[in-house]
Order: C-alpha cells, then sequence, then structure tokens
C-alpha cells in the first residue's frame, strides 16, 4: 500500500465516511495535468488578452491609413486642381501679351522691349503641366515643377505689367496730343479766302495771306477747335478782337475779327466750346472770322488739321 494513496471523506450530515484510494503515480499525473492545464490556460488567456490588444491597435492603425489615404488623395486632387490653374493662368497671361502687342501695332507704339520676350531674353515658354502624368510618378516632380513654372510666371506677370504701364503712358500722352491738336472747323460758313498768297482787297497787290477767312452774320458762334488755354483775349491792331489759344506741344490757334469775346484770359477751353461770335472789328471788309494755326511759331495752313 505504501504505492497508494487513501483518501477519507466524511458526511457532516451523517457522519458516514467514505474512502478513495488512489496510487501515487495517478496523483502525480493528475497534479501534472493540472498544473500544465493551469499554465495552458494561464498562457492561452495572456495570448489572447495580447491578440485583442493587437488587433484593436490594428484597427486603429487601418483607420489612420485610411485617413491619409484620404488625405493623399484629397492632397492630389488639389495639387490636380492647381496645376490646371497655372496653365490657365499661363494663357491669359500669353493671350494678354498679344493683346498688348496688337494695341501697339494699332497705335504704332514701339515696345522698349523688342527683343526680349515674356520671360526675358532668349527665355523659352515653359510647358503646360500634366497632372495626371506627373501624379503617377511622384508627387515631387510635380510639386517641383509647379514651384518653378509659379517664379517663372511671377517674373513674367511684372514684366506684363510693367509693359502695360507704358503703354498706358503712351496712350495717355498720345490722347493729349489728339485733344490738344486742332482738328474741326473754327465755325460755320463759306471758306472766302484761303492759306497763301492772294490779292489784297486793300492794296490790290499780291500778299501772304496767314490763315482761312470764314464768312458769316455778325454773332454765329465761334468754337475752340482743341482743348487749351486762352492766352490772348482783347482787341490787337488790324486783326480786331482776338482770342489766342494754347493748346500745347508748340500748338497755338488764333481767331481774329470777332465781334465779342465770351473767353477770359487763363481760361481753360475743350474742343467744340463757343470762345467768341463773328464780327467786322479791325482791319477787314465784312463780317468774317480770320482763323491761324502755329506750330512752333511758323504759321501752316489749317487746312491740315480739319478732319470735319
Amino acid at each position: 500500500m505504501r504505492n497508494k494513496i487513501t483518501f477519507f471523506m466524511f458526511d457532516s450530515s451523517n457522519f458516514k465516511n467514505r474512502q478513495i484510494t488512489v496510487s501515487k503515480l495517478s496523483l502525480i499525473l493528475l497534479s501534472a495535468f493540472i498544473t500544465v492545464a493551469f499554465f495552458s490556460f494561464g498562457f492561452l488567456t495572456f495570448n489572447y488578452l495580447k491578440l485583442k490588444k493587437i488587433n484593436s491597435s490594428t484597427l486603429v492603425l487601418e483607420r489612420t491609413i485610411q485617413n491619409q489615404l484620404e488625405d493623399i488623395s484629397t492632397q492630389k486632387k488639389q495639387i490636380h486642381k492647381f496645376a490646371g490653374e497655372i496653365n490657365s493662368f499661363k494663357t491669359k497671361l500669353f493671350e494678354l501679351n498679344g493683346f498688348e502687342k496688337k494695341i501697339r501695332i494699332i497705335a504704332n507704339i514701339e515696345d522698349s522691349d523688342t527683343n526680349e520676350g515674356l520671360f526675358g531674353v532668349g527665355g523659352t515658354i515653359p510647358d503646360d503641366l500634366n497632372p495626371g502624368l506627373m501624379l503617377q510618378n511622384k508627387n515631387n516632380n510635380l510639386i517641383r515643377e509647379m514651384h518653378e513654372q509659379v517664379e517663372e510666371l511671377e517674373y513674367a506677370s511684372i514684366k506684363q505689367k510693367g509693359g502695360l504701364e507704358n503703354l498706358l503712358k503712351h496712350l495717355e500722352d498720345q490722347k493729349n496730343l489728339l485733344a490738344s491738336t486742332p482738328s474741326i472747323r473754327p465755325t460755320k460758313g463759306r471758306v472766302t479766302s484761303r492759306f497763301g498768297t492772294r490779292l489784297s482787297t486793300f492794296t490790290n497787290k499780291r500778299e501772304f495771306h496767314k490763315g482761312i477767312d470764314y464768312s458769316g452774320r455778325i454773332g454765329t458762334p465761334v468754337i475752340a477747335t482743341a482743348d487749351g488755354i486762352v492766352t490772348v483775349a482783347g482787341s490787337k491792331g488790324t486783326l480786331g478782337k482776338l482770342i489766342t489759344i494754347d493748346h500745347g506741344h508748340g500748338m497755338v490757334t488764333r481767331y481774329a475779327h470777332l465781334s465779342k469775346i465770351l473767353k477770359k484770359r487763363h481760361e481753360l477751353v475743350k474742343r467744340g466750346d463757343v470762345i467768341a461770335l463773328i464780327g467786322n472789328t479791325g482791319r477787314s471788309t465784312g463780317p468774317h472770322l480770320h482763323y491761324e494755326v502755329h506750330l512752333n511759331g511758323i504759321k501752316i495752313n489749317p487746312r491740315k488739321y480739319i478732319l470735319n
């Protein structure tokens, strides 16, 4: 019986006892099984908890990766859109540059940078960006190309701005010059004496007539033929009552034999303003307007400056 162990179990209610006899080997094996089972259960429980934690971390990582993929997709769309906007801006910039050149041709204004293109001397036009093709490789290539083109377009836009400002200045100068250039008849009526040599009605000898005479009734309006400032408004010898207007750029007009002067000296006038009335003052054989045009002090034929 040395190799066996007997267990006695008592029932507390009726004081009966039971006994179980097992061998030592069976007890050792049972104990070993229970121990192995306990450690196995612990190991499995530990691995289960570890796997559960890993699974939870994996889900978080998957959500993070999904969010990053969505961000990348959004960034790609934004890059694609920005690349398209760069191409569109470049197209509009070229169209604006071409429009400026057309205006210069029409206005006969020479480009100060005829040997320099929009992107500088020898500068080539950057090719259009192809975001669909570039994004298949690496975003860095497209972003680098976009950055380079933005710098080139910034330089071109600054140059274009300077060209337009220069063009505007030329056009304003020409506008002022045109506004200050006599271009219309000073009054209604028939031309009775032209610019050049004629037979004098007073001496019956040939003399040089320095302007154009327009016949008209006394009181017929006389208008300024261009913008300017009145420099003379009064009587002057044989010319009678006289108005002289300085139009700038060396251009001066004179209106003589007036019956009434309607503008004062130093007064600004615009083309078409009524400045006086036809009269018969000074050395005159009848009511008429004597009209002269001077350029840099030289009397020239007013007919060249009458477009209507």
